[in-house]
């Protein structure tokens, strides 16, 4: 618990806590764009040591959430064919599709594996020059670097049964298309310190000032968030909207330049499905034309509609974009749960609604 203990120390905390209420005159909605933040904030009930004029929001920060259920049946598929060996990360096996998820078609027969990177897949691909690797590749900024670090790899060796079925999206778009909707609730945002360890920080100062919204840039444990919402109130209550990295210890003003190269590089920026929001412009990463022979949806001739979510009673999409928490749904906790679940967000280890039901349903 090195360097860890600092970050959730009780007492630290409470004094942060008196400093927001101090601070606040009057009601502010504040958003956690990460779905890691979402989990420690109610971990450590956090919300319970704010002040009532401050409500949390709960963004659309799970990249495992928001992918779309269509790429989910084209990983089935792929699955399903005897040529093929489908690598995913182990929280994307539950995430339903339209009909079935990787789970239930690994149980079927289908060559699922669970790997911990992208290159691991590549590797398997080295090793199996006879199949067909196809890494599922979803993620935020986070996990672009990496998979396309293995891409980059895959054509210098010419390892050419190798490929991605990518489902990447950006979170500075998502954030102009809460923005945009002129019902939204949101007067400031924490924004994602591993994001932004990649990214930096000037990606967000046009949005800051346009919607004219605080963006504090933070971390991930108690101290750390506490600390993001006293910045961000502080802004609110002095009509401020400035973009403020409260997390240095791993932010850089410029980010990790070597790894938005290498993204540069390999991907380009696309249009890309939510699920449960819908299509927002500009919001996702796609393999660029050097690489277009790993990209599985064209090696496999794999249509890509853009088609809306089935229609079900989970209400996934109003919590990925804090309209309402996951208790107002009316099939949480009942007919939504994690052993059933009806939505990505109750699935994943970073969902909002997996984490009230694991840490707040009791409450």
């Amino acid at each position: 618990m090195k360097h860890l203990d600092e970050y959730r120390d009780g007492e630290h905390a409470r004094r942060i806590a008196h400093a927001i209420a101090q601070a606040t005159t009057r009601a502010w909605r504040i958003m956690e764009v990460c779905g890691g933040q979402t989990h420690a904030i109610a971990r450590f009930a956090i919300e319970e040591l704010l002040p009532p004029q401050i409500t949390l929001l709960h963004g659309p920060g799970c990249p495992v959430c928001v992918t779309p259920a269509e790429i989910l049946d084209h990983a089935v598929a792929l699955a399903r064919r005897p040529e093929v060996v489908l690598c995913s990360y182990g929280d994307m096996l539950r995430v339903p599709g339209t009909t079935i998820d990787l789970r239930t078609a690994k149980a079927e027969g289908g060559d699922v594996r669970v790997v911990y990177s992208a290159l691991d897949a590549l590797a398997l691909a080295r090793a199996q020059p006879d199949r067909e690797v196809v890494f599922l590749a979803v993620g935020f900024e986070t996990t672009a670097p990496g998979h396309a670090l293995a891409v980059h790899q895959a054509r210098r060796e010419g390892v050419r049964n190798f490929s991605l079925l990518v489902s990447h999206v950006l979170v500075p778009p998502a954030l102009e298309a809460i923005l945009g909707d002129g019902d939204h609730r949101v007067d400031g945002f924490l924004a994602a310190g591993h994001v932004c360890a990649i990214m930096g920080c000037a990606e967000y100062e046009p949005i800051a000032r346009d919607h004219r919204v605080p963006i504090v840039i933070t971390g991930f444990e108690p101290i750390d968030i506490l600390e993001g919402i006293y910045a961000c109130t502080r802004q609110l209550e002095a009509g401020r909207a400035e973009v403020e990295n409260a997390y240095p210890r791993a932010v850089a003003q410029a980010g990790n330049a070597h790894a938005q190269a290498m993204m540069r590089d390999v991907f380009e920026i696309r249009d890309r499905w939510w699920r449960g929001i819908g299509e927002i412009p500009r919001s996702g990463l796609g393999l660029a034309p050097p690489y277009a022979a790993f990209d599985a949806e064209r090696r496999f001739q794999l249509a890509t509609s853009g088609a809306a979510e089935p229609d079900r009673e989970c209400r996934s999409g109003l919590v990925l974009v804090g309209r309402i928490k996951p208790p107002e749904c009316p099939a949480f906790g009942t007919r939504c749960t994690p052993d059933h679940p009806l939505g990505a967000t109750m699935v994943s280890s970073e969902g909002t609604c997996a984490a009230y039901y694991k840490y707040r349903r009791l409450a």
